[in-house]
């Protein structure tokens, strides 16, 4: 069997890590807010399933409170930060992990902890896969151009789907009946 190449953007899930960031109480007037944490929700539940580790963060939980109860991670703790990337936080979860390759990233706000997170991780080696459907900014335009630049830097820009996908594999993995209840991929049952 061939290597895979790094600049492919494959993903599995022995090499993978969910970054969950600021996802929190004050950001609820933030555009798309409820879409972008039941996404992120999603992408937990199938984190969970298959066994992805997941790191949590909260920007200054002081002032812009705890992480929002829907996005269903009362199990997780959270890292508490004030920079705008999370690298800093999590880097010791990061070091504990050699085999890590990929990580998947969801949050806010796109322009400022979303793009400073990929840029750092980026920066260390990591793929990075954007979850552009659990992402966003108080302004749409900040968002877009963040993904723009994102990309041009060599992050990849994904679908919460196309990622569960990945992470999955095939329809007869035996965790893909749990993993197509949280609301993907109906058109891949076997």
């Amino acid at each position: 069997m061939a290597a895979v190449r790094p600049g492919l953007g494959r993903i599995i899930p022995g090499s993978s890590i969910l970054f969950l960031c600021d996802m929190q109480e004050k950001f609820r007037h933030v555009s798309f807010f409820p879409q972008i944490v039941s996404v992120a929700a999603r992408m937990l539940k199938v984190a969970q399933l298959l066994d992805v580790p997941v790191a949590l963060t909260e920007q200054y939980p002081q002032g812009l409170g705890p992480t929002v109860p829907e996005l269903g991670a009362e199990g997780l703790q959270p890292w508490s930060k004030t920079c705008f990337s999370m690298v800093p936080a999590v880097q010791q979860e990061l070091d504990a992990r050699p085999q890590l390759r990929s990580v998947l990233l969801c949050g806010l706000e796109t322009q400022a902890c979303i793009l400073h997170t990929a840029l750092d991780l980026l920066d260390q080696g990591l793929q990075v896969h954007v979850v552009v459907d659990a992402c966003t900014s108080r302004s749409q335009v900040d968002r877009l151009v963040a993904l723009s630049r994102m990309r041009q830097s060599g992050a990849f820009l994904s679908t919460s789907e196309g990622l569960i996908l990945q992470l999955v594999g095939d329809a007869t993995h035996p965790r893909f009946k749990e993993v197509s209840m949280t609301g993907i991929a109906d058109g891949c049952k076997v």
